[in-house]
């Protein structure tokens, strides 16, 4: 027979259980039906966004195109009667009787894309696309093929533009204000990457966010583009990619990608578009065929540091070292001088030589500008006529010279050891033969070393006064006290005391 329970304090105790088991199986069931409901039901925030990319990627996708070219290569072939030796004289030698072959040529094939920007089958690309094509062929989204010409194209900037005869009606991009883009707005890319392999037409997309503004990619010896203010994007750009658009999510063009950072070869996150309002004023003359002018200061600028600025007595590192002048260029009728640094270009501040850049990347040839400048600690202002830049970009501002019979090598100064610059050094370091003296060696641990000047670098200043030989240069360093300006090709450094 159940025991009558007489001790009523354990009520309390077993409804408490009984309650706590209650409320965990409406937790339960809440969870579920929440999981269950947003599975289902997707909030309106996210079927809208969804909705944009699906709207930008038909109506944009539509007006971009795979582009491909074909560059005919011609080489002559040659037939050696005789073995190859390992010395280079005998080669050299026998190869004065080789036998001339057929001469043969082969097609190169390049990929890319680009999009129409009107009705009449105007189409912008990147130049590094087009260039050298012996053809161009375009492919729509809809599979149609077009044989393009080439209206114009501008290497320094990367930019051209094709154009195709339409056959019915075509769907064209539109341009919008890269000046109002801000970090942290969606980045959608549009393009056919890899298009030789997945042989479709259609265009993919990809989506990020602008990552950084205003970025620049360094220049090299081998690269004459010009890639500065660029924007910076993490939408995936891949190979084939290059001319295509990259848009915000109202499907207006903001940039035109060009170029990716990469380790392995592939996308790594890091894309960079040129902004479409720089692109606005080229693109216009490419379209009529005009050839793009550039203004040109004529100076060879430089960053400031720390201890360059340290040097000249500034508070910042704010703006930039004219290390250079051009002789007959601009900048030297208005009257700059080596060692100038250029604070403001008409009133706008120049923090780097990025920012000069920029500013005069908007100048037309012929403009005035007003320099702000700052020499020996003084402020001057100084009116310069915008010059057009020259075709030959490898213009230096003192004229080359006849190389010199070997001298002796000078004592060590500061770590640091020069000579006159002769043939054997020319070779040696595969430089041009100007005048100045060339740095040979440096002491390690040295204030030369610390300084950043390495072996190779001519120098044509010692804290002001021109070297021309190492017999300027020993005078220059007897009168030297303190830390040294030292001019070279590279740019200006200290050299420091101790």
């Amino acid at each position: 027979m159940p025991k009558l329970i007489t001790d009523f304090r354990i009520f309390p105790r077993l409804i408490r259980r009984f309650m706590r088991r209650v409320l965990i199986v409406i937790s339960v069931f809440s969870l579920v039906s929440l999981a269950f409901s947003a599975y289902a039901e997707p909030s309106k925030e996210a079927l809208s966004l969804q909705d944009a990319f699906v709207k930008v990627s038909k109506d944009v996708g539509s007006a971009v195109v795979s582009i491909s070219t074909e560059h005919t290569e011609r080489y002559q072939a040659r037939y050696y009667p005789f073995a190859q030796f390992e010395d280079q004289f005998s080669n050299d030698f026998f190869n004065d009787f080789f036998v001339e072959g057929p001469q043969r040529e082969f097609k190169k094939i390049g990929l890319g894309s680009g999009f129409i920007i009107n009705k009449e089958g105007y189409i912008i690309t990147n130049e590094h696309v087009i260039h050298g094509a012996d053809k161009i062929a375009v492919t729509l989204p809809d599979g149609r093929e077009f044989e393009a010409s080439l209206t114009g194209s501008d290497a320094y900037s990367d930019l051209a533009v094709i154009k195709i005869e339409p056959k019915g009606e075509l769907s064209f991009a539109k341009l919008g204000n890269s000046d109002d883009v801000q970090i942290g707005n969606w980045a959608i890319a549009i393009g056919n990457p890899f298009a030789f392999a997945v042989k479709n037409p259609e265009p993919t997309v990809t989506v990020g966010v602008i990552s950084a503004l205003h970025r620049s990619l360094p220049r090299t010896d081998k690269r004459t583009r010009e890639y500065s203010d660029l924007i910076q994007t993490d939408a995936a750009i891949n190979p084939g990619n290059s001319g295509g658009p990259l848009v915000n999510i109202y499907g207006d063009v903001i940039g035109i990608n060009v170029a990716i950072f990469t380790l392995s070869g592939g996308s790594e996150g890091i894309g960079f578009a040129i902004p479409i309002n720089a692109a606005k004023k080229i693109i216009n003359d490419l379209m009529q065929g005009k050839k793009v002018l550039y203004g040109w200061l004529g100076v060879i600028i430089q960053d400031m540091d720390a201890n360059l600025a340290s040097y000249f007595g500034l508070s910042d590192k704010s703006g930039v070292l004219v290390s250079k002048i051009v002789e007959t260029s601009p900048a030297e009728k208005a009257g700059l001088r080596p060692g100038d640094i250029i604070i403001s270009m008409d009133n706008d501040r120049i923090k780097n030589t990025e920012s000069l850049i920029i500013a005069l990347l908007k100048k037309s040839v012929g403009d005035k500008v007003t320099l702000g400048v700052t020499r020996d600690s003084k402020l001057y202002s100084v009116t310069v006529e915008i010059g057009k830049r020259p075709e030959d970009t490898s213009i230096v501002a003192q004229k080359k010279t006849k190389p010199q019979v070997a001298k002796k090598i000078t004592k060590s100064w500061r770590g640091l050891e020069v000579t006159d610059i002769t043939a054997e050094i020319v070779q040696h370091f595969k430089i041009s033969a100007e005048s100045g003296v060339i740095v040979v060696s440096i002491e390690p641990g040295s204030p030369s070393e610390r300084s950043g000047i390495r072996p190779g670098d001519v120098i044509y200043e010692v804290s002001r006064m021109p070297v021309k030989n190492a017999r300027d240069y020993s005078i220059a360093i007897e009168k030297v006290s303190g830390d040294a300006l030292i001019g070279t090709y590279r740019g200006y450094v200290v050299l420091k005391e101790k």
